[in-house]
C-alpha cells in the first residue's frame, strides 16, 4: 500500500512539473503574439491553468503580481457567470471590467474552458495590458470609470469557435490603436489555445480523464505547506502606516497584519477614502498586492495558487481607496496598489526579526506618450500612443543593497530605448542611472534613473503621467536614510505635476527622475571597502 501511495505521489509531482512546462508555453505564446509593447517588451501579463471549480492550480513565471493573484479571483467570478455546464468547446471568455478582472479598462482577461471529449476538465486564464482602451486613455484624470474607456461586461469572445464580430468592432471603432487592441485579444485567445493542446497531450500521456484528483493533492499540500511557514512566526498583530503623494492631496495607506494559527490577516481598516480622480484601487488589485507582500518574505518557496494565496486573507473597508466602489475612477490604481508590499512588510518587520528590505519607489513610472494630428493643435505628423515603463530603485536589503532601476513589486521590465523610438516618433536623449539617489546605510537604497524625452520632429506633444514618490519618497529602515524623492519637469526647468496629462511645447523635452530606493541600517556601519566602490560607480549615497 505504501508503495503504491509513493507512485501515485511521483506521478503527481511528474504532472505538477508538466503542468508548470504548460503554463510556461501559454505565457511565451501570448509574450510572441502580442501586439503591445507593455506584454511583448515587458511582460506586463499573466497566464494560468484552473481546475474545474476555478481553482488556481499554477501560474507562469512570466507575470506581474497585480495580474497574477487578481486573476486567481477573476475566474471564479466568470464561472459564476457562465458556469462550466453551459460552456462548449470553441467557447472564450472575455471582460475587462475592473472588479472582475484585474483592476482597470486596460487589462483584458480571457478564459478559456479546455474539454477532453464532451467534458470540461480545466480552464486556462490570461490577462495583458492593452495600451489604449478609448475615453481619455490610461492615466489618472477620470473622475469615474465611465470616462476612462470603453468597459466590456463578461461576454464572449469567441462562441463554438466563432469570433464575436460585433464586440471586435464595437472595439475597433472605440481605441486609438484598433489594430494592436484587436491583435492583442487575438493573442490572449491564441496563448490559451496552446495550454489547452499542450494539456491535452499531457493527460493522454498520463492516462488521466481531468485533473481533479492532482489539483486536490496539489491546493492541498500548497496551503499546508504555507500554513506550516507561518505556524513558525510568533503570532500577534502589527501595524504600519505610509503617507503618499496621491492625486492632489496625500493619500495615508494604513495597514495591521495579525498572525495566527489559520494564517495571516492584512487589514486596511484607517486608510484614505476614495480619490475624486483615478488612482483608487477595486478590491481584487488590493488584495494581490497585499497577499504578495505576504508571500516574499513568508512561504515564498510554496508554490503560488489557490492552496496558498487562501491562508492570507485581505480586507479593506468598503469606500476607501483601496476598496474603491464602482464607478469610481480606477485606471491609475497601480500607483496605490504597489505600494502595498512595503506597507505589509512594514507591519511583518517586528515579527521577522526586521529581515525584511527597506522601502522602495515600488510603483512604475509609466508615462504614456500622445501625439500627432487629432491630438495636438497643429501637429503634422501621424497620431501615435505609446505606453512606456520605467523604475526607480527598490530597498536595501538584509545584508545587500537595494537593486538599482528595478520594477519590484510588479515584476515587469524597462521598455527599451529601441523600441519606443521605433514605435512611436520620439527621442530619447537620456537614460542613465541618477547618481546618489539611493538611500544612505550600512546598505544603500538602489539608485534612480534619469531619462529624457522629445519629439523626434521637435513637435509639442502630451504626456500622461502617473507618478508617485515625488513628495513622500521612500523610507529607509533600522537608521538608513530615505531614497531621493522622483522628479519630473521641461527641459527649460519647469516642474510638471507628479499625477495628470499635460503638454511639453515644441521644441522641449520632459525629464524623469525616477526616486531611489531606502537604506537600511546606519551609513557609519557601511563597509569601507563598499563605501570605495560606491564612489568610483558614482552611487554614494
Amino acid at each position: 500500500m505504501t508503495e503504491i501511495i509513493a507512485i501515485e505521489q511521483i506521478h503527481t509531482q511528474i504532472l505538477w512539473n508538466r503542468l508548470l512546462s504548460v503554463v510556461e508555453e501559454q505565457a511565451q505564446t501570448l509574450v510572441r503574439t502580442a501586439f503591445s509593447t507593455t506584454v511583448r517588451e515587458a511582460g506586463d501579463l499573466s497566464a494560468g491553468v484552473f481546475d474545474s471549480h476555478g481553482r488556481m492550480l499554477t501560474q507562469a513565471v512570466t507575470g506581474t503580481p497585480g495580474h497574477v493573484n487578481a486573476m486567481a479571483a477573476s475566474v471564479g467570478f466568470f464561472l459564476d457567470r457562465f458556469p462550466l455546464r453551459t460552456l462548449q468547446p470553441g467557447d472564450v471568455l472575455l471582460t475587462n471590467d475592473p472588479w472582475y478582472g484585474t483592476g482597470h479598462l486596460n487589462d483584458f482577461t480571457v478564459v478559456t474552458p479546455v474539454f477532453k471529449g464532451s467534458s470540461p476538465v480545466a480552464l486556462f486564464a490570461a490577462t495583458s495590458h492593452i495600451a489604449d482602451v478609448g475615453g481619455l486613455g490610461f492615466g489618472p484624470d477620470g473622475r469615474q470609470v465611465f470616462e476612462e474607456g470603453l468597459n466590456i461586461p463578461m461576454g464572449y469572445l469567441f462562441r463554438a469557435g466563432e469570433v464575436n464580430a460585433t464586440l471586435i468592432e464595437i472595439i475597433r471603432a472605440n481605441v486609438r490603436d484598433p489594430l494592436a487592441a484587436v491583435g492583442d485579444l487575438y493573442s490572449l485567445a491564441a496563448c490559451n489555445q496552446a495550454g489547452t493542446a499542450s494539456l491535452l497531450a499531457s493527460l493522454e500521456e498520463f492516462g488521466l480523464d481531468g485533473l481533479e484528483d492532482a489539483a486536490a493533492m496539489i491546493i492541498g499540500n500548497s496551503r499546508e505547506a504555507m500554513l506550516a511557514e507561518v505556524r513558525k512566526l510568533p503570532f500577534g498583530t502589527w501595524r504600519n502606516e505610509m503617507r503618499i503623494d496621491g492625486y492632489d492631496e496625500p493619500v495615508d495607506l494604513v495597514c495591521t497584519v495579525t498572525i495566527g494559527e489559520s494564517g495571516i490577516d492584512v487589514d486596511f481598516n484607517g486608510t484614505s477614502p476614495v480619490c475624486s480622480h483615478g488612482i483608487n484601487v477595486p478590491l481584487t488589485y488590493t488584495q494581490a498586492y497585499a497577499s504578495f507582500g505576504v508571500r516574499c518574505v513568508i512561504g515564498n518557496d510554496v508554490p503560488n495558487n489557490a492552496g496558498s494565496l487562501g491562508v492570507v486573507r485581505v480586507t479593506a473597508p468598503e469606500g476607501c481607496i483601496l476598496n474603491a466602489p464602482r464607478p469610481a475612477a480606477v485606471s491609475a490604481r497601480h500607483t496605490v496598489g504597489q505600494m502595498l508590499p512595503d506597507v505589509v512588510l512594514g507591519c511583518l518587520e517586528q515579527p521577522l526579526g526586521g529581515n525584511v528590505p527597506s522601502e522602495g519607489a515600488s510603483c512604475l513610472f509609466g508615462p504614456v506618450f500622445l501625439g500627432g494630428r487629432g491630438m495636438i493643435p497643429g501637429s503634422k505628423s501621424e497620431p501615435f500612443v505609446i505606453n512606456a515603463f520605467y523604475a526607480g530603485g527598490s530597498g536595501a536589503r538584509p545584508g545587500k543593497d537595494g537593486l538599482d532601476c528595478t520594477a519590484f513589486p510588479s515584476g515587469v521590465r524597462s521598455t527599451p530605448v529601441e523600441i519606443t523610438e521605433n514605435s512611436a516618433p520620439l527621442i530619447i536623449w537620456r537614460k542613465e542611472y541618477r547618481p546618489d539617489s539611493g538611500g544612505r546605510g550600512a546598505f544603500r537604497g538602489g539608485v534612480g534613473q534619469v531619462m529624457e524625452f522629445a519629439h523626434a520632429d521637435g513637435e509639442a506633444f502630451a504626456v500622461s503621467k502617473m507618478f508617485d514618490r515625488i513628495d513622500h519618497p521612500p523610507r529607509g529602515r533600522q537608521g538608513g536614510h530615505a531614497g531621493e524623492p522622483a522628479r519630473v519637469y521641461v527641459s527649460d526647468g519647469a516642474p510638471l505635476r507628479g499625477m495628470g496629462r499635460e503638454i511639453i511645447p515644441a521644441g522641449k523635452s520632459m525629464v524623469l527622475e525616477t526616486a531611489g530606493g531606502g537604506g537600511r541600517g546606519s551609513p557609519d556601519d557601511r563597509d569601507p571597502e563598499k563605501q570605495k566602490q560606491d564612489l568610483l560607480n558614482g552611487l554614494s549615497r
